[in-house]
Order: structure tokens, then C-alpha cells, then sequence
């Protein structure tokens, strides 16, 4: 008898630690159930500062990033400039294959030229998928290339459920995330003070030859209307979805969260946020 509760008592212990990894590793909403009311169909919210999670929902299942994407194009852009000692303000001749490319566009010709800097302003406040063709072949010689320094950098931050076909997020079966990778993607990005920057600018006055547009709008309503808004970036196709990452900082605490396959993106990512702020006072 006195062994059969030996046994009992080790397995309680077991299951209870158990509970407590768990809970570590993906934050207590998810194991308790709380409901914050979100339409997203996969969603994670995590500390902005720690990168723990605080909330998730499906977040290791299959989705589409669209034009999330481009958190991953413009921090590989900016960490081979940093590589190579290249400045960002230096201006570059836009390849023929960037121009009239499907999708959000800053308008681009081929031989415009521009600085790396308002491809990349272009890239994450209008969401230019011909500025990510651009970033893509100037800085990784091809857009081939680019994609697989793309793909690596995912595989260096162990994102080893996400996939990359292109520099823009244009809807291809094999260019894929999950939100909790999307998250840790998002969270190395905020990292470098430039890309923070660029994604918390509310508008971008660039200096180009083609001045038939110049004034680069963020499509990010986070930073407009969110209390601490600070970006990133959302993203929408037909096949993908509206997919929305979001990030804010009030006082000493910030969040980031991911919401994909969410009708009401906003209002989820919001929802998160606000929920995040209520349990980390």
C-alpha cells in the first residue's frame, strides 16, 4: 500500500511540473482558458521585452503572413547593410524586374533612382511589394538568393515551421508561418533601433526621382490609434487572410502580438494587447 502511494505522489508531482513548464513556455491564458474574444484563427501575444508568452491561440498551426513577410525582408536588408558597412542613405538604381510588380506598390520604374532607405520606409508603411523585389535583388543579388538568406535567418531563430517563396508575401501553398514563429521573428526585428523606427513613422517624405509619389503613408492604424503604438506591420491577400502584427509600449512594459486569418485584426490585436497590459500591472 505504502508503495502504491509512493507512486501516486510521484506522478502528481510529475504532472504538476509538468503543468508548470507548460505554462512557463506558453503562458497561463492558453492552459486556463481565458477568452479575450478574438476572431483570429491562430494569435499569439507575447512580453515585448522578455518574449514570454502571455497568450496564444492555435499558434502552432499552418497560416499564410502575406504582407507580414516584409518584417522578415526589411530586417535581413537591414542586417546585411550592417554586415557590409554599406550606408543606408546610399542611392540605388531600381531593377527592371521591380517595376509593375502585383500587389501594393510605391510605383517604382526601372532606373529610378532611390536610397535604400525609402525602399525600406516604402516597404513597411505603403507595403511595396515591388520595394521588396527591389530590396531583394539589390541587396541579395537575386530575389532567389534573398529568399534563401531569408529562410536561413528563420532556421538561425528557430522558426523551423516557417517557409519563405518570395520578399513581398504574395500568396504561394509554400510560403508559410505560424504566429508564434511570426512572433519570434517580429520580436528579433524590434530589436534594431532602425527598423523601429521606420515601422513607428507615421508618414515618410522620400526623396526619389519619380515625384509623382513621394508621400509614403503607414497602413498600420496601430500607431494612430492604439495607446503606445509603436508598429509593425499588417498584411492581407484573398487566400491569406488579413494577418496583423502589432506592438505598443506603456511605461516599462511593451507588447507584440500576431493575429492571422482575423477578420477583425485590429480590434484582436487590441483586444490582446490590452489584455496583456491587465495581467503584467
Amino acid at each position: 500500500m505504502k508503495r502504491k502511494w509512493m507512486f501516486i505522489f510521484a506522478v502528481i508531482l510529475a504532472v504538476a511540473a509538468g503543468f508548470a513548464i507548460y505554462i512557463e513556455r506558453h503562458g497561463a491564458a492558453d492552459v486556463l482558458g481565458t477568452d479575450v474574444g478574438i476572431s483570429a484563427g491562430q494569435a499569439i501575444l507575447i512580453d515585448g521585452e522578455s518574449g514570454k508568452v502571455l497568450y496564444e491561440k492555435c499558434a502552432d498551426e499552418k497560416a499564410y503572413p502575406a504582407s507580414t513577410t516584409k518584417i522578415m525582408t526589411a530586417m535581413v536588408a537591414l542586417e546585411t547593410l550592417r554586415k557590409h558597412d554599406s550606408p543606408i542613405d546610399q542611392i540605388v538604381e531600381v531593377p527592371a524586374c521591380a517595376a509593375g510588380v502585383e500587389g501594393s506598390s510605391i510605383y517604382l520604374k526601372a532606373g529610378e533612382k532611390i536610397s535604400i532607405e525609402d525602399l525600406l520606409y516604402g516597404l513597411m508603411l505603403v507595403s511595396g511589394n515591388d520595394a521588396a523585389a527591389a530590396l531583394a535583388e539589390i541587396i541579395g543579388g537575386s530575389e532567389a538568393d534573398f529568399v534563401n538568406m531569408m529562410n536561413d535567418k528563420a532556421v538561425s531563430l528557430g522558426c523551423r515551421q516557417t517557409h519563405f517563396t518570395n520578399p513581398s508575401g504574395l500568396f504561394d501553398e509554400e510560403h508559410y508561418t505560424t504566429a508564434r514563429d511570426m512572433a519570434t521573428i517580429a520580436f528579433e526585428a524590434m530589436k534594431d533601433p532602425v527598423f523601429r523606427k521606420i515601422v513607428s513613422a507615421e508618414n515618410r517624405v522620400s526623396k526619389r526621382e519619380n515625384d509623382e509619389y513621394t508621400n509614403f503613408y503607414n497602413k498600420n492604424k496601430t500607431i494612430f490609434q492604439y495607446d503606445g503604438g509603436t508598429g509593425v506591420k499588417i498584411g492581407y491577400t484573398t487566400d491569406s487572410g488579413r494577418t496583423l502584427v502589432a506592438s505598443s509600449t506603456r511605461g516599462d512594459k511593451s507588447m507584440i502580438c500576431v493575429v492571422m486569418s482575423a477578420p477583425d485584426w485590429f480590434e484582436d490585436a487590441y483586444r490582446l494587447m490590452d489584455y496583456g497590459y491587465s495581467i503584467t500591472k
